[in-house]
């Protein structure tokens, strides 16, 4: 397998249902339409999509129901970035090497199409109930999607992340942090995958396991990057954390262990994948790139 061919096949086809769920740009609130689907084609690594479409293959899943709930977890994941993105949070101009979505539309337009971004990203997720009625794990799957983007999830680790700005963190209240604000939607969308191909409770759980090893090994490897790649590579500034006085993984323990670390995480995310018994050669991986990746 050429994982470089297919990973850029998978994105294709990633970036194709995506492209199916988007709102139509039309009618008098067209400018919020245009905001939401600017920042949702502005590209990147559709991570959280990828994942879940083969957490559902390695279950043995097999039909579109798992789109809906993709297309949903990627407009969830943006519309984060839209708001992490504002005056008020991390002040950034750039993301993915171009305007982040309030310097483009206006500080008050960002903010409408986040919101109507994670709104819109349930209505989506609801339509699988049309595309697989007989499916029972879509119940589930919605209550996995609704509480790992919120308080309990993605939502929580932000707000403790916003209110701990320029303090000393502790190892503890880091990990915290990365394990929602990182690792709840990566959890969401491989469990999701699970769950809607059939698997068992333990398997659904295994792979949970699976998704917060990888979370944290790809938020340690973000803060590498901010410290040591470039604008031009990373497509959005660099040293950022450094600039909002950010306690990362890096300041606490280093940049080699850092690295090692990640190294680590990763390697145990691959074996208890392997306990599975299933095989997903793609998948396995995808979670190697992400040790190495650059941007």
């Amino acid at each position: 397998m050429n994982f470089s061919e297919e990973l850029k096949k998978r994105t294709e086809e990633i970036e194709g249902i995506l492209e199916r769920y988007l709102p139509r740009e039309e009618g008098f609130q067209r400018t919020v339409l245009e905001a939401m689907n600017y920042s949702v084609r502005a590209g990147g690594k559709r991570l959280r999509p990828m994942l879940m479409a083969e957490s559902y293959r390695l279950f043995g899943g097999s039909g579109p129901v798992v789109e809906p709930f993709m297309a949903a977890m990627e407009m969830i994941h943006t519309y984060s970035l839209v708001h992490d993105d504002l005056p008020a949070m991390d002040n950034d101009e750039y993301r993915r090497g171009r305007k982040t979505t309030h310097v483009a539309y206006g500080e008050a337009m960002g903010i409408l199409a986040g919101d109507a971004l994670l709104n819109y990203a349930y209505e989506t997720a609801l339509t699988a109930f049309d595309t697989a009625p007989g499916n029972a794990g879509i119940p589930r799957a919605l209550k996995i999607l609704a509480r790992k983007a919120g308080i309990w999830g993605m939502v929580g680790g932000q707000s403790v992340d916003v209110e701990s700005e320029g303090q000393p963190l502790s190892r503890e209240k880091l990990d915290f942090i990365y394990s929602l604000k990182t690792g709840a939607l990566i959890e969401a969308s491989m469990m999701i995958g699970a769950v809607l191909a059939g698997a068992s409770e333990e398997d659904v759980q295994r792979i949970g396991q699976v998704a917060s090893d990888v979370g944290l090994a790809f938020q340690i490897q973000d803060d590498i990057l901010d410290v040591t790649s470039t604008v031009e590579v990373l497509g959005k500034p660099i040293h950022s954390d450094e600039k909002n006085n950010k306690t990362t993984y890096v300041t606490l323990e280093g940049l080699e262990k850092a690295s090692q670390d990640v190294e680590e995480i990763s390697a145990r995310a691959l074996r208890t994948l392997g306990s599975t018994g299933r095989e997903n050669t793609f998948l396995e991986e995808l979670i190697r790139y992400l040790i190495s990746r650059e941007k």
